[in-house]
This record gives structure tokens, C-alpha cells and sequence, in this order.
């Protein structure tokens, strides 16, 4: 049986969507013809992540300390990911960085380009990825997105030939929203998302005010972590004529019943390389009211209503639209569950197998 050496550092921590994406990519993985092993890319954390991996995945051997190993790889091929795998046949990196590796070929996962797009809006760390992308991509790794959008991207920014991008979408693993359909309470609009420059909660906010005034018991729900754009979201909440129906929720662990029992997911990004949450809801007959960011009009399709990013007026109107027109909730809760099951993990491990095969094989021409 094959081995393949994969990047499980995201599932440490609170999961992200590339933590959501990486765990059911190791989960599609364990069930398939390859032998896994996760490693992690932490000083610390490495003694946690065996309890994390699903059976029959292996963990990596020891820390791996991102920062220094960060330095080394931008600008050596050493040390070798086999140091803490043993021998391998394929690496893939799940987020922007793979190691070298001894002999065999390697595969890495760009989400997205908003390091490079838009370095404003990420972490310092962050910064550095393009240029690990950079430097892998000319060693001769792989590439893989999970959109078209930002296939399209990697090959016009990086130079990279569309022979070693290869386009695989992440599944969905369809929540459970429990016994409860629709929490108590009156009706109100979720938006899920770490509170980043990225996502423009602000601008959700100042839209859901307008929609506030016009119906009197609506109230906005944000689910997910604290991030780097506290002071521009506290300040539009402050804001908001009806900041008394704006509730923080913080990072809620299983967040299905609050998105099953909303009457509108919202999701207002600025720039998406996939997007977890749309999807989400649809699986959960939720309609989807979201701006034509990234890839975000490439995975939903014609099942949300989409509007232009950075529109508060535009996403008023559409959700206000979706709020009282049954005609319109209707026809995108049916499409919306349609498009939903269109991603699966089963689908996903499989064609990321299937690439494994073919970068295997390419490597022993």
C-alpha cells in the first residue's frame, strides 16, 4: 500500500475552513488505497494531534517547528518531511506549505490567494506563504485548489503551467442539526465567520440595520471566533440603530441548529477561494444570501441569491427580498439542497487519490 504524508497541522486548535476541509479530506483518505500519515506543523502541539487523526492514520514523529522550518524551506530543500514520516511516496501540504522531500513528488493546497490579493487583510504569517508557494512550484511541486476561480489565479500569479494545477472542490459533510429545528425565539439572519477584515462583518451589519427597520422582530446572529477586525466590527454594531438585536455568539463548537433554525445565512466576504457556510445551510434548507466574491458564485451557482461585494445596500435588499418573498425562499431552498449534495468526501478522497496516482506515476517516467 502506497503512503502518503499529509499536513494535519489545521486540525489543532479551532477549527477553520481549512480545518473543516483537511478533516474530511483525511477522513476520505483513511478509507481509500492510501497509507496516511499526519503530520504537524507545531513545536508544541504534535503530542495532541494523534487523539485528532481518524483511525487507521498514523501521526508524524516529533515537533515540527513551523517558524524555523518556515525559514529553512523558503530557501533550502531540507530537512526532508521524511525525518518525521519515514519513507513516503507522495507529500501533500493541505495549506499553502509542503515540505521537500527526499525523492518523492510532492502536492500543495492554495485555498486561496488573499496573501497575495489582498496582504492587508491576513496575518504576518500569512505574508509568507506566497513565497513558499513560490519556491515549491519552482522545485517542482504540484498544485491543487479546491475552485476554478483560484486555479485561474495561481496559474496567472505564480506562472505555473495548467498541467500541475489540478482543480479537486472540498466535500461537504452535511450537519446535523439535532432534535431541534428552529431554536426559540424570533426569527433572525446568522452569519458565520472569524470576525476578519475578510469576511466584512461590518458591512453585514450596517446591510441587516437596514432590514432591522423593516422588520421590527428581525435579529442577526454572528457565530465564530474573536480575530483581527474586533475594533471596525464593534465600532458598525455601535453603530446600528438596532444594536439591542445584534448577538455574538463566539466560536460555537456544533453551530448546525443555529444555522438549520435561521431564516437567511448571510455571507458577505470580500474575496472566497470555496466557502463552507453557504453550503451549509443549503444542505440544512436554509436559503443563502452571499456577494459574488472568489469562487463563491463557482460553488454555490444559481442557488443563493448573490449580490456585489462591498454593497450594504445591495445585500439589504436581497435580504430583505429572501425574508418576505416565499416565492423566491422557496425556489432557493430546493436548489440550494441540490447544489449541496453535489459535494461530497467520498468524491473528493477519491479524486485526490486518483491525483496521487498520477503524480506517483509522472515521478517514476
Amino acid at each position: 500500500m502506497p503512503t502518503v504524508a499529509v499536513d494535519a497541522t489545521s486540525l489543532l486548535g479551532r477549527p477553520t475552513g481549512v480545518g473543516v476541509a483537511v478533516a474530511g479530506l483525511i477522513g476520505a483518505l483513511a478509507a481509500g488505497p492510501y497509507r496516511v500519515v499526519g503530520y504537524g506543523l507545531t513545536g508544541t502541539g504534535w503530542r495532541r494531534l494523534p487523539a485528532l487523526l481518524p483511525p487507521g492514520v498514523l501521526p508524524g514523529r516529533g515537533p515540527m517547528p513551523a517558524a524555523l522550518l518556515g525559514l529553512a524551506w523558503a530557501r533550502f530543500d531540507h530537512p526532508a518531511i521524511e525525518a518525521w514520516t519515514g519513507p513516503v511516496d507522495v507529500v501533500h501540504g493541505t495549506n499553502f506549505v509542503v515540505p521537500p522531500s527526499r525523492r518523492s513528488p510532492r502536492l500543495v493546497t492554495v485555498n486561496d490567494l488573499t496573501p497575495l490579493r489582498y496582504p492587508e487583510l491576513v496575518t504576518a504569517a500569512s505574508r509568507r506563504y506566497p513565497a513558499l508557494v513560490a519556491r515549491a512550484a519552482a522545485t517542482g511541486a504540484h498544485v491543487h485548489t479546491p475552485s476554478q476561480f483560484v486555479a485561474g489565479e495561481v496559474r496567472e500569479r505564480f506562472g505555473i503551467s495548467a498541467e500541475r494545477v489540478h482543480v479537486v472542490p472540498w466535500g461537504l459533510t452535511v450537519p446535523d442539526p439535532g432534535p431541534t429545528a428552529r431554536p426559540p425565539g424570533p426569527p433572525y439572519v446568522i452569519a458565520v465567520g472569524t470576525a476578519e477584515p475578510r469576511k466584512d462583518l461590518p458591512g453585514l451589519v450596517a446591510a441587516w440595520d437596514r432590514v432591522a427597520g423593516e422588520l421590527a422582530d428581525l435579529r442577526l446572529l454572528l457565530v465564530g471566533p474573536e480575530g483581527w477586525g474586533e475594533t471596525e466590527l464593534a465600532a458598525a454594531i455601535a453603530a446600528a440603530s438596532h444594536r439591542d438585536r445584534v448577538e455574538r455568539l463566539g466560536w460555537v463548537p456544533d453551530h448546525a441548529a443555529l444555522i438549520g433554525g435561521a431564516a437567511a445565512l448571510a455571507y458577505p466576504s470580500r474575496y472566497e477561494g470555496f466557502g463552507f457556510p453557504p453550503l451549509e445551510a443549503m444542505a440544512l434548507g436554509v436559503p443563502v444570501v452571499a456577494t459574488a466574491a472568489g469562487a463563491v458564485p463557482e460553488v454555490v451557482g444559481d442557488a443563493a441569491a448573490l449580490v456585489p461585494v462591498g454593497d450594504p445596500d445591495a445585500l439589504a435588499e436581497a435580504l430583505l427580498a429572501v425574508l418576505t418573498d416565499a416565492g423566491e425562499r422557496r425556489r432557493l431552498v430546493d436548489a440550494g439542497r441540490w447544489q449541496a449534495a453535489r459535494y461530497t468526501w467520498e468524491a473528493t478522497g477519491a479524486a485526490v487519490a486518483g491525483l496521487y496516482d498520477r503524480l506517483v506515476a509522472g515521478s517514476r517516467d
